[in-house]
């Protein structure tokens, strides 16, 4: 539009496009529409004498001394999925930014049309040029993460990105201390710009029809259908394997303290183990491995979507499950260790050591491993939920080897 020296009014007449008209049409004509989300171009023309054409590789010389004929405005509508897409993410914790190349009022129409904003929110939009004169030093021109730590927590959109603008955020954010369990980036992409910000991000998505070569070969993940949807997906089955991981974790350490303390307490003080070795080696061997068959084959559900992302640093073990770890330790133990010494006389039973002589027992030792047995199997059920959600039989009935077994 700068290159254009005359316009056609509405009689189809050229006329002389001056300063004062470009701003108007900046103002009146542009500027609303980009703000309802649309593209403008400007459709222009110049015309050149057959006796004396110009020099067609001179684009500078070429591109000058045109007539302004319209400006267009060309939507690109917002895929379907991508509103309940977004909202999906937000319920899971996530904060959904948006980078583009787009002018800023452009920007902030799609950013709220997609519902990364709402019109009245408070966020930062910003363009490349804003950006990186507040994360920059004056001196060095250099990023500075403690100017960047001012800017991230509240950006949600940034125009007119560059790839160097992109890259340098998801490094700040990688990096940055605020949050104290440190953030995991994520970065969603198609085009060849896209790529170092791809690749420096903990995981890069990037669409399988849409993409290029260069966007999928520094991307994690290729999503083939270009469904957003698949975003979700991904976060579900990703809590869903960190989940499955825990919850073995939570059951098999809660089995291996009580085993190693009944065993070792039992032998100082009776002078034998109350678990034989074969007992343990058939423990591990049918209880352990179904429990952790059982907890992996426990199908994704939304409801992993409703807990808060883990952040980069936190223990896998959670301080809700070493609560549950020593309480159901605590447990076992107080219940083991009371058959183990009052139950002879409590359940009238012969406990195999006459006249303090070291016998085999078998009805006493067989009721401490019977009830350990059952407990244990209680416990992989408790296992099955381990942010402190109080039903743990919920949708036991989908996951067959829970009752199988």
């Amino acid at each position: 539009l700068k290159k254009c020296k005359t316009i056609l009014n509405h009689n189809g007449d050229i006329v002389p496009f001056s300063s004062v008209d470009y701003d108007r049409l900046i103002q009146t004509v542009i500027e609303p529409m980009a703000s309802n989300g649309l593209r403008t171009i400007c459709l222009a023309y110049r015309d050149f004498s057959l006796d004396r054409l110009p020099d067609w590789d001179d684009e500078t010389s070429i591109i000058d001394q045109l007539t302004c004929i319209c400006i267009c405005g060309i939507e690109d509508p917002i895929r379907l999925e991508v509103p309940d897409t977004i909202a999906k993410c937000r319920n899971a914790g996530i904060i959904v930014r948006m980078f583009t190349g787009d002018n800023v009022n452009t920007a902030r129409s799609i950013a709220i049309k997609c519902g990364i904003i709402k019109p009245n929110d408070s966020f930062l939009v910003l363009e490349g040029e804003e950006y990186n004169r507040r994360i920059k030093s004056e001196l060095d021109e250099k990023v500075e993460q403690n100017l960047l730590d001012k800017v991230w927590p509240h950006l949600r959109v940034l125009a007119r990105a560059s790839p160097q603008d992109k890259y340098e955020l998801v490094k700040g954010i990688i990096a940055s201390k605020i949050n104290p369990i440190g953030e995991v980036v994520a970065v969603i992409g198609d085009g060849t710009n896209d790529g170092p910000a791809l690749k420096r991000a903990d995981v890069g998505c990037v669409m399988g029809r849409e993409g290029t070569d260069v966007a999928k070969e520094a991307s994690d993940i290729i999503l083939v259908d270009d469904n957003l949807n698949s975003i979700v997906k991904i976060i579900m089955w990703g809590r869903y394997v960190y989940h499955s991981v825990a919850k073995s974790l939570q059951f098999q350490l809660t089995v291996n303290i009580v085993i190693v303390l009944c065993a070792f307490i039992g032998a100082c003080i009776v002078k034998e183990s109350p678990l034989r070795g074969i007992q343990i080696l058939w423990i591990y061997l049918t209880m352990n491995i179904l429990a952790t068959l059982a907890f992996a084959f426990e199908m994704p559900t939304e409801e992993l979507l409703t807990h808060k992302p883990y952040g980069r640093t936190p223990p896998l073990i959670s301080r809700i499950m070493m609560k549950n770890i020593i309480g159901h330790a605590i447990y076992q133990l107080a219940v083991m260790f009371f058959i183990l010494f009052v139950g002879p006389k409590v359940f009238n039973i012969d406990d195999g050591r006459p006249n303090g002589s070291i016998v085999k027992p078998s009805e006493h030792f067989t009721m401490i491993f019977n009830v350990f047995v059952l407990m244990t199997l209680f416990n992989e059920i408790n296992c099955r939920k381990i942010h402190g959600d109080k039903n743990v039989f919920r949708e036991i009935s989908k996951t067959p080897l829970f009752w199988s077994h």
